[in-house]
């Protein structure tokens, strides 16, 4: 991965043929998580410090928990913006592939083909890029972007260690979940120690439940239901009981992770009709003989073996006391 590395640097960091600074778009994946912004926001803050022209962008915006992330206020969402800069240069960071990133059709849309540099942690990554930074065995993006600024010896400071220490909470549950390793517990030591904020991560990701946050945890409670034939425990919250509490799509995370702690199942399942007329599956387990990225991978998603998640389009329906996803 180190020869890798440093040809990312030296094609991020030269200039163009014309002798112009690159232009980049660094993306996160559409409704970015902790992880996904986080590295994006670190990546842009590496770029800046040599004089990269980087813009961050997204096809959605994201969640009010993770606005503390720096230059998370500078992500743009307008793709007639891509028309206007005509990056040369696109980095994606935490997606399988550009139409998950939701920016195939901005790429489609540039006058010519751009360089693409892909950075992921997910086994279930096309190897899309020019440059395929993307190791599997790492427990968040964040992490193998740390990885990549070691390779290259990239000064971390304490603005990037906050972004990167922010996806590797997030992805491991506050270092809880199975995507916990010895790596990734070394990480966060190292990034704390350049700087990383662990108490603002925690108590903006974590610490940061509202009364009518918990009152949505309550519907999804209410709703759950098991599938003894399946091994899987689920349940779903519809835009209805999002917006009529007047949360945000962040008020839900960790409803997956929190199922996971179900002794009777094998495989926890949330489904979310989001704003953009999909629902997405969020997939954990915590058994080393289930499989949950092939469950996904059925329905166009993927991730890893213990964590995956799907996006479907239709909306849920109630039929016969079940659940199902419904075509619009």
């Amino acid at each position: 991965m180190q020869p890798l590395a440093h040809h990312i640097h030296t094609h991020v960091t030269e200039k163009t043929a014309a002798g112009a600074p690159r232009r980049v778009a660094v993306v996160p994946h559409k409704n970015p998580d902790g992880d996904t912004l986080g590295a994006a926001t670190a990546f842009l803050e590496y770029l800046r410090s040599y004089g990269v022209d980087a813009t961050l962008w997204c096809k959605t915006t994201y969640s009010s928990a993770l606005a503390f992330l720096p230059h998370a206020d500078e992500l743009r969402s307008d793709p007639q913006l891509w028309r206007e800069k005509q990056f040369d240069t696109v980095c994606i960071f935490d997606a399988g592939d550009p139409v998950f990133a939701g920016v195939q059709d901005c790429i489609d849309s540039l006058d010519k083909k751009p360089f693409i540099i892909n950075f992921d942690h997910h086994f279930t990554n096309t190897n899309f890029g020019n440059y395929n930074f993307v190791q599997v065995t790492a427990a968040s993006t964040t992490e193998v972007l740390h990885n990549y600024f070691q390779h290259i010896g990239h000064r971390i400071n304490s603005t990037t260690a906050t972004s990167l220490l922010t996806g590797l909470m997030t992805d491991t549950g506050n270092f809880s979940n199975p995507a916990t390793s010895a790596s990734a517990l070394a990480t966060g030591g190292a990034l704390m120690k350049a700087g990383g904020n662990y108490g603002a991560i925690l108590n903006y990701t974590y610490r940061n439940k509202t009364l009518d946050g918990l009152k949505l945890w309550g519907i999804a409670l209410s709703r759950l239901q098991i599938k003894p034939e399946l091994d899987l425990a689920y349940t779903v919250l519809t835009r209805a009981d999002i917006e009529s509490l007047k949360v945000t799509d962040g008020d839900v995370e960790g409803v997956a992770n929190f199922l996971n702690s179900i002794g009777e199942t094998k495989i926890a399942l949330v489904l979310k009709e989001t704003q953009d007329g999909f629902v997405k599956g969020s997939l954990r387990t915590t058994h080393d003989d289930v499989d949950v990225s092939a469950i996904a991978a059925m329905f166009g998603g993927g991730g890893h073996k213990k964590a995956s998640g799907f996006s479907v389009r239709g909306k849920l329906a109630e039929v016969g006391g079940e659940w199902t996803i419904v075509s619009e």
